[in-house]
């Protein structure tokens, strides 16, 4: 989930991390859930309706949900779809491939991540195009340490995308979270390293590279969320939530 208001980088202490952590074990168990129900036939819809009783039922508030007037509980982003697809009772198909990103809150504190997923088989340009997204992704948080800048994660990701010949998605951008669903700084997935705040201990960001197989344009469908590809080119979305500690990169939202 991207449409943000930003007010000021917050560096969390110890016990918020730890809220952060527990916001985002929610979501990484909904995703690892939804992601075994994924095949031919199931709707996008359904898998909404999964994901709200799972983070109802961990004690969470679906994060989305009502969120500037969104009406689900997770953006469903298929083929095309780059990012915040509105559920619907369109069944997938073979072949296909599907993006979730899903929010909670969890005692005043946010998680938020994103996976892409294929339905059944799907070509091997389509596997290079989620592998490398996901490894663009992991790119940008191995710079999450003390001391670089934010532009040093952006310039990772990019760097990584267009060596294997794909576009990142410039109109949408990570952001900050703790508190607020979306907090500074923005963070985008391309530019030149060296450059915006330096990272201090205690900032938290979703990092999440959008990846196109084409170009990298992008536009609103009449609905005013669901963004896609200009040319037609299916779209890749992965997101972690990731803390700056002096140890390194912490990933919140990762299981193990």
């Amino acid at each position: 989930m991207i449409k943000a208001t930003f007010r000021m980088i917050v560096c969390k202490g110890r016990d918020q991390l730890k809220k952060m952590r527990q916001a985002n074990l929610i979501v990484a168990r909904v995703l690892e859930h939804l992601g075994q129900l994924i095949k031919p036939g199931v709707t996008t819809a359904d898998l909404d309706l999964v994901a709200e009783d799972m983070i109802r039922e961990a004690g969470g508030v679906p994060a989305f949900k009502g969120y500037q007037g969104f009406p689900a509980s997770v953006c469903a982003s298929v083929n095309e779809q780059i990012v915040h697809g509105i559920p619907n009772g369109r069944p997938l198909k073979a072949g296909d491939i599907i993006s979730l990103d899903v929010g909670v809150k969890w005692k005043g504190f946010y998680g938020d991540s994103a996976q892409t997923f294929p339905v059944g088989k799907i070509s091997a340009e389509l596997h290079k195009l989620l592998k490398v997204t996901e490894e663009s992704l992991f790119k940008g948080i191995e710079q999450m340490v003390l001391g670089n800048r934010v532009s040093d994660i952006s310039a990772s990701v990019q760097k990584h995308v267009e060596k294997n010949g794909f576009s990142v998605v410039k109109e949408f951008v990570g952001h900050g979270i703790g508190q607020h669903l979306h907090e500074d700084p923005q963070i985008p997935n391309f530019g030149r390293p060296g450059h915006g705040p330096r990272l201090r201990e205690g900032m938290v960001f979703a990092i999440e590279p959008m990846v196109n197989s084409k170009g990298p344009g992008a536009k609103i469908l009449k609905d005013r969320w669901t963004a896609v590809t200009i040319d037609g080119g299916y779209s890749a979305h992965f997101e972690h939530s990731v803390a700056v500690t002096k140890d390194g990169p912490w990933i919140l939202s990762q299981l193990n």
